[in-house]
């Protein structure tokens, strides 16, 4: 089974991690939510308070075969203020596995130099700090192994192509359709 770590900052972007928990899991993909924070209750953006599965403390990223980074201010300048993920996220792309971020967390991967050659998208008028990247205005895109996203508005689609990564594009849309979601 395919493993994925989500990771929650204070400040994370509440509909653009639950939607991705919940469709993802729903695929039959072992998705764990991971607090950053030191504590697993994490305050979103709006001030809904979650339960992380588990800690950064408490798990191997090597078990895993996507990390995802959802959005939110301050959420994602939290995660990438976080070296130990950060350290992760570096070596994920060294190796060509999967890392996935929307909204503003995209920005990450540019600012660490990941982007370079790669079509990617963000949020509304931050695509400066996509660095190097080849600026798409899509709601989502796949280029090799980095997934990109631009928002709350896009989230369904955002968890829709991490699906169809780590599995197929039949289990994307079995998902779709048993949410009532046209693709």
């Amino acid at each position: 089974m395919k493993k994925v770590y989500l990771f929650l900052a204070e400040g994370y972007e509440e509909v653009e991690a639950m939607t991705v928990v919940d469709l993802v899991r729903r695929a039959g993909i072992d998705l764990e939510t991971v607090a950053i924070t030191g504590t697993k209750e994490v305050l979103g953006v709006h001030d809904i308070c979650v339960k992380a599965d588990r800690s950064f403390e408490e798990i191997n990223c090597d078990d895993a075969d996507m990390l995802v980074l959802p959005g939110g201010k301050p959420g994602f300048m939290n995660l990438g203020a976080y070296e130990p993920l950060m350290e992760q996220i570096d070596y994920f792309a060294s190796k060509g596995k999967y890392i996935a971020a929307i909204c503003a967390a995209p920005t990450i991967f540019g600012k660490r130099g990941l982007l370079k050659g790669k079509k990617a998208c963000c949020y509304l008028n931050m695509e400066k700090d996509l660095k190097e990247a080849i600026i798409s205005y899509e709601s989502v895109c796949v280029d090799g192994n980095i997934i990109t996203s631009r928002g709350v508005g896009t989230t369904i689609e955002f968890a829709l192509a991490i699906i169809e990564a780590l599995t197929d594009k039949q289990n994307a849309e079995n998902v779709a359709k048993s949410i009532v979601y046209n693709r």
